[in-house]
């Protein structure tokens, strides 16, 4: 193979793999953190895009909890010391409002989650 073609295979080659490895990161959900504890989910609100695929990674620290957000279809309980990962995503434009569905004191009522899903 003489030095024109090699060198054509090669930047090939280079566009191939850069082009794939572009794509899988475009298909990696977008992850986001959130921290139940007595009275407050953090981040309390989150914006994604229609049709956006995003991970949560749901945490609490101190008695368990859950994350239901019914426009959403998700229900998660969330253990002490046991990370839970849901993806979440909405063909719909909106505001779903989430909230804890388990009883964790007085306080339990405030415990509000909103997703902002827009088109941009």
């Amino acid at each position: 193979m003489n030095v024109s073609k090699r060198a054509c295979s090669v930047s090939f080659l280079l566009c191939l793999t850069l082009t794939s490895w572009h794509l899988r990161a475009e298909d990696t959900p977008r992850t986001i953190e959130v921290h139940a504890k007595r009275y407050s989910f953090s981040p309390g609100e989150i914006t994604i895009k229609k049709g956006e695929r995003v991970t949560l990674i749901l945490t609490t620290d101190d008695v368990a909890h859950s994350l239901v957000i019914r426009g959403l279809n998700l229900k998660k309980e969330i253990a002490k010391g046991h990370p839970v990962r849901t993806v979440i995503s909405s063909d719909r434009e909106g505001d779903f409002a989430g909230q804890c569905g388990r009883f964790c004191g007085s306080g339990h009522g405030l415990m509000k989650f909103i997703v902002h899903v827009t088109d941009k």
